[in-house]
């Protein structure tokens, strides 16, 4: 088929490139003219795993293609992929001027039937305003489905190409027909694709987010509870992640859930309830205990060194949201280089590929290590805040000579307990 992926973020992305990577012809929109003469060249504006191979080998063998020229897209494609930003507003609502900006221009481009996919996360009804946006200038026919993505950062190839599941909102047979075609080779194993009605498939979007931030809000309580009964919390995830119920995934304590999804998609739902006059008080304690959490782990810090870290050096290992990405949005890293900051640490900082982005924010304001271990040079304490795989499993005894005191603030339970304070760290971590 021939395909067009509006807009070039992680979604747009790697949905185009996924799509190319089964032989359609994939053409990118993006309006930002630097980006797309970049990946015209084939550098690819965003780390994450796999990508690079796909996005390389589709551009070399000619089914992956980019211009800011919307019209040109639109009119060579017969399946439209909206994967436009939805930043959060003020209020926790999601912001729809990018969605409903482009869905403006749709109509006079469309030459002939479309099939035009809200791929971006979007609120309930946002398909209906999606059509609304198109109809009055259509000059053909068209349908609008919402299809949203479940792709995790740092597995959105891999999730793209081996779907637990598809979610597909569209009450129109010739939509529907199309699309099965179009997942058809992501579903050979027998995963199922959902049809059902636009608003649902926008609500599940929603209601999945929340569902595995509750989770993360709820073991980074019984984590803090541990801490106060002396129970350990590493044995109690494998104790009920073991209910087949319950899962064992997103059962890790931390700082803290972040990144692009689950902060703004928590916030949006409870909007949308409010909008409608209901009070979703548990949606409203995960966001709480969200961002206490950030909290707690930083008092960790300030109660050891009893308040003053005027002229400590801190080093941290990880600022990306999660491993295996690039992105800070919500970094729970962040807010934690901000409460150090304040309190008077000088933070030197690494981390596998997010420092250009976290650069681009806070400046010189902290210092950039070439190696992990280059962080550690003269510092008063390790903080761990992202649990990148090659943090896993480091020479102790190369940490214990870079640092000026043995104190390491495990923030993402890497390590374990015993064995550090048997090599000699003044160790604290999660739950235990």
């Amino acid at each position: 088929m021939n395909i067009c992926a509006i807009g070039t973020g992680y979604v747009g992305l790697v949905t185009g490139t996924c799509l190319a990577e089964t032989g359609n012809q994939v053409i990118c929109v993006d309006i930002d003219q630097q980006k797309v003469e970049n990946m015209k060249k084939g550098i690819v504006p965003i780390y994450e795993p796999q990508l690079d191979v796909f996005f390389q080998r589709n551009l070399k063998q000619g089914r992956l293609h980019f211009t800011t020229d919307l019209a040109e897209g639109v009119r060579n494609s017969e399946v439209l992929f909206l994967a436009l930003p939805t930043p959060p507003g003020e209020d926790g609502s999601a912001d729809l001027s990018y969605v409903l900006g482009v869905a403006r221009q749709l109509g006079p481009l469309l030459n002939s039937y479309k099939v035009i996919i809200d791929k971006s996360t979007v609120p309930v009804g946002t398909a209906d305003l999606v059509r609304e946006a198109i109809l009055p200038q259509a000059e053909a026919e068209f349908d609008v489905v919402s299809n949203p993505e479940f792709l995790r950062e740092g597995f959105a190839v891999e999730d793209f190409m081996k779907p637990d599941r598809i979610v597909i909102g569209t009450e129109s047979p010739r939509a529907r027909e199309i699309l099965t075609d179009l997942y058809a080779p992501y579903v050979r194993q027998g995963n199922p694709i959902y049809f059902m009605d636009e608003r649902s498939a926008e609500m599940t979007k929603y209601a999945a987010n929340s569902f595995l931030a509750t989770k993360i809000s709820f073991m980074n309580e019984i984590a803090r509870l541990c801490e106060r009964v002396g129970a350990n919390v590493d044995q109690v995830r494998l104790g009920i992640g073991s209910d087949e119920r319950i899962g064992k995934r997103f059962l890790f304590p931390g700082l803290g859930y972040g990144g692009s999804c689950f902060p703004k998609d928590v916030q949006a739902l409870v909007h949308t309830a409010n909008q409608n006059e209901y009070d979703f008080k548990i949606l409203q304690a995960v966001m709480d205990v969200n961002q206490s959490q950030k909290a707690f782990f930083a008092q960790k810090i300030l109660h050891f060194f009893q308040g003053d870290l005027k002229g400590k050096r801190i080093a941290i290992w990880g600022l990306a949201f999660k491993p295996d990405t690039d992105d800070i949005r919500e970094a729970p890293a962040l807010d934690l280089i901000e409460t150090l900051r304040e309190a008077g640490a000088q933070i030197v900082a690494f981390d596998p590929e997010a420092m250009p982005n976290v650069q681009a924010v806070l400046g010189d304001a902290i210092g950039y290590a070439e190696t992990a271990y280059q962080a550690l040079d003269q510092a008063d304490a390790l903080v761990i805040a992202t649990e990148w795989a090659v943090f896993r499993n480091p020479d102790m005894e190369e940490i214990k000579k870079r640092l000026k005191a043995q104190v390491v603030f495990d923030g993402r339970n890497i390590f374990q307990p015993g064995k550090m304070k048997t090599l000699g760290f003044q160790y604290f971590s999660i739950g235990r």
